[in-house]
């Protein structure tokens, strides 16, 4: 029987990817940041000798990207330190391991998808925190870690661009919101979905886990907006330089899916279609 170790259990993503192997019906335990700090090397060690795992799979992160400007060696202490803990620790246990990482690893300038096989060259704090986590988890696990990029992500339990939007919608008389940066809206179900499948098909290596298609930020509020019955037109476009902030944020963070044409796991539909998939969940979240 796989054993299943998920930390960062308690977050976003965590809850997601506890909630998809509960459904089917995996031996699993989930470690929340108060229960496992991954930046703790030898509460790490105890715990995967103790409960030997099959699979680990890696939600724990630091993702306040404009603190990590002002405090990047606490970002990598968990990104880059706790990712490698971890793999040092599956290493020893004969464990595979699944990392989440992010398309802040690149640039964020190109002008096309980004594929599995660019090379990263991250440009904020979080970026370079999360590539040292890449790193490290693939010299230690060269043929047993997976690599899983997401990006503009929201879930159920949120916070996210998604819940801010819906709770401006309702308060909120006109809406300013960024056109001018590219991404990929993705539901964090799927992601925990796709990284499941994933490890469970024995899968290693970098792949992109986010939903298909593109938009900006302002074409998601857009999308929101419609999805509750308000009237779209009440949001504005406007710039990155309207809303300056510590990190820059990515212009274009576009990920291709080209490692899925001979995995055996499909991409994740189109960011629209997923939204609306979505929908139902996070229209009865608090």
């Amino acid at each position: 029987m796989t054993r299943w170790l998920v930390t960062g259990a308690g977050g976003m993503l965590g809850r997601d990817v506890m909630a998809s192997l509960r459904a089917r019906r995996e031996a699993v335990l989930g470690m929340p940041r108060s229960g496992l700090d991954i930046s703790d090397g030898a509460a790490v060690r105890a715990l995967i000798c103790d409960y030997r795992p099959t699979v680990v799979i890696n939600c724990a992160a630091w993702t306040a990207v404009d603190a990590a400007e002002a405090d990047e060696a606490s970002a990598l202490a968990v990104n880059g330190r706790g990712a490698r803990n971890l793999a040092e620790a599956c290493q020893v246990a004969g464990a595979r391991m699944a990392h989440i990482s992010t398309d802040y690893v690149f640039a964020g300038d190109a002008d096309r998808p980004y594929t599995e096989h660019d090379r990263p060259a991250p440009r904020t704090a979080y970026g370079r925190t999360k590539l040292a986590g890449e790193q490290a988890v693939l010299r230690a696990l060269p043929s047993d870690s997976l690599i899983l990029r997401t990006a503009w992500l929201y879930g159920g339990t949120g916070p996210s661009f998604v819940h801010t939007m819906m709770k401006l919608a309702a308060t909120a008389a006109d809406i300013d919101v960024v056109a001018d940066q590219r991404g990929q809206p993705t539901w964090t179900l799927d992601v925990a979905q796709q990284v499941i499948a994933l490890a469970a098909a024995g899968s290693a290596g970098i792949y992109h886990a986010t939903s298909s298609g593109e938009g900006t930020w302002f074409d998601l509020a857009g999308e929101v907006f419609c999805l509750l019955g308000a009237d779209p037109a009440r949001i504005r476009p406007t710039t990155s330089e309207a809303f300056s902030r510590p990190a820059m944020r990515p212009a274009y963070s576009v990920l291709s899916h080209g490692r899925h044409r001979s995995g055996p796991v499909e991409p994740i539909d189109d960011w629209r279609k997923a939204l609306r998939r979505a929908w139902p969940t996070l229209s009865t979240a608090g």
